[in-house]
């Protein structure tokens, strides 16, 4: 989902070295994974009253301009840290929009739709091992998409965020970690849990877990 790393760097030494102009490279690279980021995260309410394409545009320009900061004291890599600018965009729409007598909305982490994006069922499909839910027509990944979509729901916060995270954002384990301040095998630990959990929810069995 995030762009290449190597690229991304080589954006941020040609700031820090006083060229203006790769300031819009660097962010139109990352335009169209916020985009992505923001219709997964956006509660749908909100989403039929917000233009996404606003919301992301605010990301972007808080990203310009903070970034001076941003490469004077990088504290994560350059797509995480946009990560959480968007992220906390996104709760803020939330506070604004949503009214007091809803669940708190640092609690809604909605999966809007898997989209026509084949890589992340193919991943949880993969993982979860089933020939049930294995997409071989249209139909079929349909309803595969439909009932992982409620069970990833279902899902206590912290495991619905890990299998976001690494099935939807495509994040590795390591910058999972990073984002959760944890050690890598920690993370892992959490998200071989989630996975369990949401197995069970999908009324599968563990034994491709080992």
């Amino acid at each position: 989902m995030w762009p290449e790393g190597d690229k991304t760097q080589q954006f941020l030494q040609k700031i820090k070295d006083g060229d203006s102009n790769a300031v819009n490279g660097l962010m139109d690279r990352h335009r169209q994974a916020v985009r992505r980021l923001i219709q997964m995260r956006l509660d749908n309410a909100i989403a039929r009253r917000v233009d996404a394409s606003d919301v992301v545009q605010d990301v972007m320009f808080e990203a310009s301009r903070r970034l001076e900061d941003y490469i004077s004291e990088p504290s994560m890599p350059f797509h995480l840290w946009l990560r959480q600018l968007a992220k906390d965009r996104i709760i803020d729409m939330h506070r604004r929009h949503r009214t007091a007598q809803r669940r708190s909305v640092d609690r809604e982490q909605h999966v809007v739709s898997l989209g026509n994006d084949d890589r992340s069922a193919a991943d949880l499909a993969s993982v979860l091992k089933d020939a049930e839910l294995t997409p071989a027509a249209s139909t079929v990944r349909r309803e595969m998409e439909e009932r992982f979509l409620l069970a990833v729901n279902d899902l206590p916060d912290d495991d619905r965020e890990l299998i976001m995270m690494r099935h939807f954002e495509h994040l590795g384990n390591s910058e999972v970690a990073e984002i959760l301040g944890l050690s890598a095998p920690a993370a892992g630990m959490r998200y071989l849990r989630a996975i369990r959990r949401l197995r069970q929810a999908l009324g599968t069995d563990d034994e491709s877990l080992g």
